[in-house]
């Protein structure tokens, strides 16, 4: 299912136990995108569910911004018992991610199944184990 919230693009599927969304800045210039956390939390809620993939593969960079809302959207779905994890990262946004620490917090896939799985590698080469 495709949907459009202002600013933001969003393809969603669901798996066994997860949302899966797949987002895309409707905006050339991403800072003028509109908060991308509670577009999502009000996806995980309609769908009850508090595991999350978010395919961040069209995003071409993840900016503060975008990056302060994955922050407090993963302790949002902390908060309910849930977890985020990313997947699609390009180099460059991993690069973010690491430099702002937080590759750690945020665990991070090359791709959806590996993601819904949670027991392979990610990017950076560390393994990620389900919760």
């Amino acid at each position: 299912m495709v949907v459009i919230s202002p600013g933001w693009i969003m393809d969603v599927e669901r798996g066994p136990d997860w949302l899966i969304v797949a987002v895309r800045s409707e905006h050339d210039n991403e800072w003028d995108t509109p908060p991308l956390a509670e577009t999502v939390w009000q996806l995980v809620e309609q769908n009850f569910t508090y595991r999350l993939v978010l395919d961040l593969s069209e995003v071409p960079m993840l900016h503060t911004a975008i990056v302060g809302q994955l922050v407090y959207l993963q302790k949002r779905l902390g908060m309910h018992d849930g977890c985020l994890r990313i997947c699609g990262l390009s180099d460059r946004n991993h690069d973010i991610l690491r430099t702002c620490r937080l590759d750690g917090f945020m665990p991070h896939y090359r791709d959806r199944n590996e993601a819904v799985l949670g027991n392979s590698s990610d990017v950076g080469g560390r393994l990620n184990k389900p919760r």
